[in-house]
Formats: C-alpha cells, structure tokens, sequence
C-alpha cells in the first residue's frame, strides 16, 4: 500500500537554533490512508516539528516529504489542523470560527459569500455531530474550554480536509472531558476516514484512538519504536481498564523511558 503521508530520512534544523542542533535527524514515518497513527515521545523530541513538515509549515534540511503523492513544497491545503489552544476569535460566533478557513481555502474561498446558507449549514452540522447542537449563534467565551475544543475540531474540518493534524488537542482539558473528546474523535474518524496523526503525551489517549503508536526518541527525534494498536473497533472506554489495554500503556511507557535515559 502506498503511504499517504511519507516521511523519508528527514533531518531539520531551525534557523534560530543556537547550538546547531537538528529538531529531527533521520525520521522516516509513513502513514496509510485512512490511518489514525499517534506520535508520542519525550518533550522537546520534535512532536510538533513532524506535524510542521507534514503540512508544509516548515521544510527539512535533508530528506523528503511526500503527501498524497507529492512532494511538500508549500503549505498543504488538504490538512487541518487543531491545537491545544483552540484560538478561537472572540469577536465572532462560534460558526463564524467554523468558518475561517472557508475564508482562505479555495475552492471554498470564491464559493463562500455566494453560499454562505450551504456552509452555514455544514457548520452546524459538525456541531451536531460533536454534540454541540444549537450552540452555533453563542461567542467562545460563553463555552467552556471542552465546548470551544469540540468546535475548534470542527473548524478542522469544515473545508473537508484528507489529512487532519492534532497538536495536544486536549491537554488543556480535565480528565472527564478529556476522555469525552476522545470518544468524539473516534466517531469523527468512523464517519469520515480522514487521516489523523496525532500528537499526544497521554499514552492512554495514543493507545485508545490510534491504529499505530510510533514512539520518538529524545532531541533529535527520530522513531525508535512503532506499535500496532489491535484492540477492536468501535473501542469503548471501558477497554482503557482492562490489563490488556494497561499492559500496552505501560510498553509504550518503557519506550519513551528509554528514549529520555539515551539523552
């Protein structure tokens, strides 16, 4: 099968790094279509620096990178993106920051003001599907930090991206509404088979929504163990208690150990 993202011997340094010291060296990663992988190491292993060369936020020194096909070159149009900061602007509505990208991408850019009611209504259709029915007209600062975090996963989407990156979606988040999301998520990747990769600390998270876990070691980040996550879908959470679901938590756990130990 040809890898939909691909990630080939890729070495990158920042411009502003003083100690000339690569954020990756030599990380090779490729992830199927379709696929929900999770990328998980110590901190300041170049978790985000991956997201960065796979959507064309930045370019490597060295090696390639390779989406649906092509070569990056530039910012790829087909992702989305979500952050731990869902950034939303308080000044507009929260389908008004569903919308935003449509104001950029094209083909949706030219299509917008003609068709706003068809967008709109693909808005709240999304907030339907993350439980946010009804909630479109409110400003951000009338949701709560799990509200604006769902509405910001649907901002991701609305222009219907192929590839959607998630940057520690919800770290900010408690517990319970962390484990909440998680089950938003793997409804939105049942529904729309969008490829996912995710950046997470939470190995918990990693283990029950990914299809592969790749582990990075410690600066630079390079993979140093990839794990497939058999667990059948659709998984409930009531899996995250089992011993088998523990047992990989904690081989996933050893990995990063020995990524920070050979620092």
């Amino acid at each position: 099968m040809k890898p939909f993202v691909d990630i080939h011997d890729v070495t990158h340094v920042y411009a502003r790094a003083e100690d000339g010291v690569p954020a990756v060296q030599n990380l090779t990663i490729r992830i199927n279509e379709g696929e929900f992988a999770a990328i998980v190491g110590p901190s300041g292993c170049g978790k985000s620096t991956l997201m960065k060369l796979a959507t064309g936020l930045q370019f490597p020194r060295e090696g390639t990178v390779i989406v649906d096909g092509k070569e990056v070159g530039a910012p790829v149009k087909l992702a989305g993106m979500a952050f731990q900061n869902p950034t939303m602007l308080p000044w507009r509505t929260t389908v008004d920051n569903i919308l935003l990208p449509l104001e950029i991408v094209e083909p949706h850019r030219s299509r917008l003001r003609k068709h706003k009611a068809e967008y709109v209504a693909k808005a709240e259709g999304l907030l339907e599907q993350v439980g946010l029915k009804g909630q479109g007209h409110k400003y951000p600062w009338q949701l709560s930090g799990g509200m604006q975090q769902r509405a910001s996963l649907c901002r991701a989407l609305i222009h219907e991206p192929k590839l959607l990156m998630l940057d520690e979606p919800f770290g900010a988040l408690d517990s319970f509404t962390r484990e909440e999301l998680w089950c938003v998520m793997r409804d939105l990747h049942a529904a729309r088979k969008v490829t996912i990769i995710l950046v997470t600390h939470d190995l918990r998270e990693a283990a029950f929504l990914a299809d592969r876990v790749f582990c990075m070691s410690a600066r630079p980040g390079h993979i140093v163990a990839e794990r497939e996550v058999t667990f059948p879908r659709p998984r409930d959470l009531e899996i995250t208690y089992t011993p088998e679901f523990s047992e990989l938590v904690h081989e996933l756990r050893g990995h990063i150990a020995q990524a920070r130990k050979a620092a």
